[in-house]
């Protein structure tokens, strides 16, 4: 039944879109993120859903639809350079095969990345790209918090929707990107037209962000937990009463800790001190291994170089029964273990230029989103006070995702690549309405230059 639902909403979608060709930008986001073809069994398998979005989205925008105002930035320029050397190192990868089979998802997220500001040339088309994107992450997000409050979750454990471990269904990524989420949420709620701001929203909106803060705890994913805090402090640098909202907050987590599961307080508690955690201790080794690869080979090893690590390592755990403390050491040797950190991913398989490049993309992010918000922040019109508040909700995600992304390795995920083509879009869009907005000094003839004179 699931099935012949998914499918009746993908082929409605594709019909909708000759009419109104943007729906299949909106219908390639939804595709990118839920990924329907693993949830099904016998049909969807078999088709090509993503391509057949991806090429309708394209195509729609190429043939049918109005380009006025669509401009093309340094960032994008940016997108198109990461992915012409994401594609050499992978000609050159160290390991083919693994390196290929990750590019044909890679370079979709980077080439949609790249085109969809040139789609997002109003309001109304931004804030739809919006609602889909957190309605489709919401699919995801919405069932692994109600799985959660229904049976508690655990490490590995919570089932999302489907039993698969890799991308947005994998703990740490979704509890990223759910945490992420919710100042663009907000944002909607607030500032949307597409439905109207009462009370039912307002409750979704309530509904949403309670279910992204459960998602870290029934993944018990402790880079949500690093994402939830960073999201904290950076709400509490937008209050006017910082101190009293800052007690607040400190009361509330204080209360949730006796409610939440011992699988979440257990797995927390091993932040203080990574030896005693083997995938901790895993992760910092993988880190200055990947340092030295990086090294010795500059420009990168393609995707998935990591598969050519090899290391032992000593992990140490403490036992205190309050008479006697016993310290233990084991030794473990592992190999071919993943970055599990953006940072590294991108040292270990683009080098010292592709991670130059990264930062400088995401770095770019955070500065036109303050750029956007402090420029707006005045707006007296009504169909301008929308913009400087949605480049702080885009900024905050951002920031969320960048501390997220020393931890796991999403530097590739669609779903941030998604926000930055968002940022993008709303960089020009402001880019343009204050070039509208600044008369332009009428050029006068010689006669009449004469004549005012």
């Amino acid at each position: 039944m699931t099935e012949l639902f998914l499918l009746l909403f993908f082929f409605a979608m594709l019909g909708l879109g000759l009419r109104r060709p943007f729906l299949w930008v909106c219908l390639y986001m939804y595709v990118d993120i839920v990924a329907p073809q693993k949830l099904g069994y016998t049909i969807l398998p078999s088709i090509p859903v993503s391509l057949i979005a991806f090429v309708a989205a394209f195509g729609g925008w190429l043939v049918l639809s109005d380009k006025t105002g669509a401009r093309f930035t340094s960032r994008q320029g940016l997108l198109v350079l990461l992915f012409l050397y994401c594609l050499m190192t992978t000609i050159t990868a160290a390991y083919p095969e693994a390196a290929w089979a990750k590019w044909g998802w890679v370079w979709k997220a980077l080439v949609f990345a790249t085109f969809l500001p040139l789609a997002l040339t109003t309001r109304l088309r931004i804030e739809a790209a919006i609602l889909f994107y957190l309605l489709a992450l919401g699919t995801i997000v919405i069932n692994g918090g109600i799985k959660t409050v229904v049976g508690g979750g655990g490490y590995g454990v919570l089932r999302l929707l489907v039993d698969d471990n890799t991308g947005l269904y994998e703990g740490s990524i979704i509890s990223c990107a759910a945490v992420a989420a919710i100042p663009l949420v907000w944002w909607l709620a607030n500032h949307g037209t597409i439905f109207p701001k009462d009370w039912r929203v307002k409750l979704f909106a309530t509904g949403y962000t309670f279910a992204a803060a459960l998602v870290p705890i029934g993944t018990t994913a402790r880079t949500g937990l690093v994402c939830l805090a960073i999201l904290g402090l950076l709400v509490l640098v937008q209050m006017k009463r910082r101190l009293l909202y800052g007690a607040m907050m400190a009361g509330a987590v204080v209360v949730a800790i006796p409610f939440l599961p011992s699988s979440y307080t257990e797995r927390m508690a091993t932040i203080g001190n990574y030896q005693s955690d083997e995938s901790a201790s895993t992760r910092v080794v993988v880190w200055k291994w990947t340092i030295r690869y990086a090294i010795q080979n500059p420009k990168g090893g393609g995707f998935d170089a990591y598969r050519g690590n090899s290391f032992t390592f000593d992990t140490v755990s403490v036992e205190d029964d309050g008479t006697n403390r016993t310290v233990t050491t084991r030794e473990v040797t592992e190999k071919s273990r993943a970055y599990h950190s953006s940072y590294f991913e991108m040292l270990g398989e683009q080098g010292w230029i592709g991670l130059g490049i990264f930062l400088l993309l995401h770095l770019l992010g955070v500065i036109q989103m303050q750029s956007v918000k402090r420029r707006w922040k005045s707006a007296t019109r009504a169909d301008q006070k929308w913009i400087s508040p949605l480049a702080l909700a885009l900024q905050q995600a951002h920031l969320v995702y960048l501390v997220g992304a020393a931890f796991v390795g999403i530097a590739y995920q669609p779903f941030i690549l998604i926000i930055v083509g968002l940022q993008i879009a709303l960089w020009t869009y402001s880019k343009r309405m204050e070039g509208e907005a600044v008369p332009r000094r009428a050029t006068l003839r010689p006669s009449q230059q004469l004549g005012s004179a």
